[in-house]
């Protein structure tokens, strides 16, 4: 399960995505640079150890009123080969050393381990304890989403990890979009959309596309909490 070291990073991670967000197609450029606070957010296992997943929720109180952004990021003690354009950037970690954060979508091991979370084969963890499962967090998966994920994904042996087979490591197909980042995996079927930007009153609609979707909370300025749908599995457009 996942170990939290309580330790110094530098820069934080607030402080990298600060010069990071802005230049992404989804966020709502307020003419001031990103006022950020961590909002919320869980973590998933790399059953090999090898690679940091957590799913960041973030508050931007730059703007006239506060906007969440939803920040899947990996971390890695190596640089991730091809994935220099989803590099958020490095950071210096008081235990482990230098790390490499990387936008999450693009990096193989976290569409792994999300298909396995939607499959009800890995468990969300809590963002903040060691060892803690997360129960908020909920993952659900029609009986046709299931059949449809059969071959997606990076082709990796039962549980994932990070030793992906050569050929099998590519990055998955990503596009970003205004509210979230689609995400076509390897072997076709149902097309992944990892949501961007979260509204407090989004997320709950059902529509026939919808095969299955991971939801979890956030922190509001007044102490209340938001749910909705941090990713969503919808059929392929053709």
């Amino acid at each position: 399960m996942s170990i939290i070291h309580k330790t110094t990073l530098t820069p934080t991670k607030l402080e990298l995505l600060t010069a990071w967000l802005p230049a992404q197609p989804w966020y709502a450029a307020t003419g001031r640079a990103p006022e950020l606070s961590k909002a919320g957010g869980f973590r998933l296992d790399d059953p090999k150890g090898d690679v940091g997943i957590e799913f960041m929720v973030v508050q931007d109180a730059s703007g006239d009123r506060p906007a969440w952004y939803h920040v899947p990021m990996t971390y890695r003690a190596a640089p991730l080969d091809g994935a220099d354009r989803a590099l958020i950037g490095t950071t210096e970690h008081g235990v482990l050393g230098r790390r490499w954060v990387y936008d999450g979508p693009h990096d193989p091991v976290f569409v792994t381990q999300l298909l396995a979370l939607l499959q009800g084969r890995a468990e969300p963890q809590a963002q903040s304890v060691s060892h803690t499962p997360d129960p908020s967090v909920t993952a659900e998966l029609t009986g046709a989403g299931s059949d449809g994920l059969a071959g997606a994904g990076p082709d990796v042996p039962a549980g994932g990890g990070s030793d992906v087979p050569a050929g099998a490591a590519e990055a998955p197909a990503v596009a970003d979009g205004p509210d979230a980042t689609r995400l076509v995996v390897a072997g076709g079927g149902p097309a992944l959309e990892v949501t961007r930007v979260l509204r407090p009153e989004s997320g709950a609609e059902t529509t026939e596309a919808v095969r299955g979707h991971v939801t979890a909370g956030w922190q509001l300025p007044d102490g209340g909490e938001a749910r909705g749908r941090f990713v969503v599995l919808r059929d392929a457009v053709s």
